[in-house]
């Protein structure tokens, strides 16, 4: 027992110090190339896990699937705490349109290709269109840090981002509920059941955002002043851990604390002085959490499945893009009259949509369930990850400045 404890534990070190190694490796490579990192990340994995074999970490292994987890809930969290709230009074409804029917409009969409051209059951198509609908914060902020567009655009793609991580998960897991048969659904209670779920993580989430950041930021009772990042690692972890204790969706949750937490101001807390060190810490945090993330994945494709569905997982991926996201973005724009949004806007938002760390994440989380068709779904969302990525990341400052939407940090902004 000792011995394979023993073992364990150099397993695991031996697997990070390879992770961590590559990733600054390919995270190097990535700057010189002009790529999101998270696409080197997926390429180090492959070279690692299936050219090498120095990485053999199974989707259904502890250290695994606590990974996924801990690289989710903190992801999650840094996503809702780089949203702010005064940024979201021109646009919160079409936000809010994307984050909640916009996920399941694609989600809809995509399993309708999954089922016609994958022949997946519409259960199991459900499923991976849920796990890759959701837009990908941890690839976007860093894009639009390099190219500057519209504050209007920017922080509505931004916000989506983050919160339709959170519905996608909520939906997930919904999903994952029925095929292993815990739960018994129909459309009503499936709704009703999935607002619960939604709401209650926001809640509890706000809930403890509130408290700990009031514990932290009060001027004269905010005793863990002094430990504010360690105190954001808290926040983030156990607002999780309660909500998924409590029944509500814990990845809502920490999302929410995030959010909490990023508008202290808004609620008369200020961490001016800590911001900096906040903004290191978190930056620091989100690229070993994708450098984790991705590079496992990539340990774990699985090519043969992936050659064996390649066209009709190309054609999937190909509705994905240019059939649900357009669709997406016209119906939840439509109703939002107060944005007065203007097409190279609405034609900016078609295009801009990686998918990345959440769908990574929830992919593993279903492959290490043993669900049914895992190795397919696994294998569609790598290529939706990897295509997105290097394709549609890669020339979002071109596609900007095509449509006029790039301003000079310095300069006025058009309208």
């Amino acid at each position: 027992m000792e011995n394979a404890t023993s073992g364990l534990i150099e397993h695991v070190i031996v697997l990070l110090v390879i992770i961590f190694g590559l990733g600054m490796l390919f995270g190097k490579a990535a700057n010189w190339l002009k790529l999101p990192d998270v696409a080197m990340f997926l390429v180090a994995g492959m070279i690692a896990g299936q050219v090498f074999h120095w990485i053999y970490e199974p989707s259904t292994s502890f250290t695994n699937q606590f990974i996924l987890v801990i690289g989710s809930a903190l992801i999650l969290f840094d996503g809702g705490r780089n949203i702010k709230l005064s940024g979201l009074r021109q646009v919160w409804l079409t936000v809010g349109m994307l984050s909640i029917p916009g996920v399941i409009i694609t989600c809809v969409a995509v399993a309708a290709a999954s089922h016609f051209l994958l022949d997946l059951p519409w259960l199991y198509a459900l499923l991976l269109g849920a796990i890759i609908a959701s837009t990908d914060p941890a690839t976007l902020i860093p894009v639009f840090k390099q190219v500057k567009i519209r504050t209007k655009v920017r922080e509505t793609v931004e916000s989506e981002s983050a919160f339709n991580d959170a519905t996608a998960s909520i939906l997930t897991f919904s999903l994952i509920a029925i095929l292993l048969g815990t739960q018994e659904v129909s459309f009503l209670s499936g709704t009703l059941d999935f607002v619960k779920t939604a709401l209650g993580g926001l809640l509890l989430g706000a809930a403890i955002g509130y408290v700990m950041t009031f514990l932290t930021a009060h001027l004269k009772l905010g005793m863990l002043r002094d430990y504010a990042t360690i105190a954001m690692v808290v926040t983030s972890l156990g607002a999780y851990m309660a909500g998924e204790i409590l029944g509500v969706s814990g990845f809502m949750a920490t999302f929410t604390a995030g959010l909490i937490w990023g508008n202290a101001g808004t609620f008369k807390l200020g961490m001016a002085d800590k911001q900096h060190e906040m903004d290191h810490f978190s930056e620091n945090m989100t690229v070993i959490m994708r450098m984790l993330i991705f590079i496992l994945l990539g340990s774990q494709v699985n090519f043969p499945v992936i050659l064996a569905h390649f066209w009709t997982s190309l054609g999937v991926i190909f509705v994905f893009v240019f059939i649900a996201r357009p669709l997406t973005v016209l119906i939840c724009t439509w109703p939002d009259r107060k944005a007065k949004w203007k097409w190279n806007e609405i034609i900016f938002m078609f295009w801009v949509r990686e998918t990345g760390v959440i769908p990574a994440a929830l992919c593993g989380m279903v492959a290490g369930m043993g669900i049914a068709h895992s190795d397919l779904i696994a294998s569609v969302t790598f290529m939706a990850v990897l295509i997105t990525i290097l394709i549609q990341a890669s020339t979002t400052a071109f596609v900007a400045k095509k449509l006029g939407l790039e301003v000079k940090s310095d300069g006025p902004e058009s309208s």
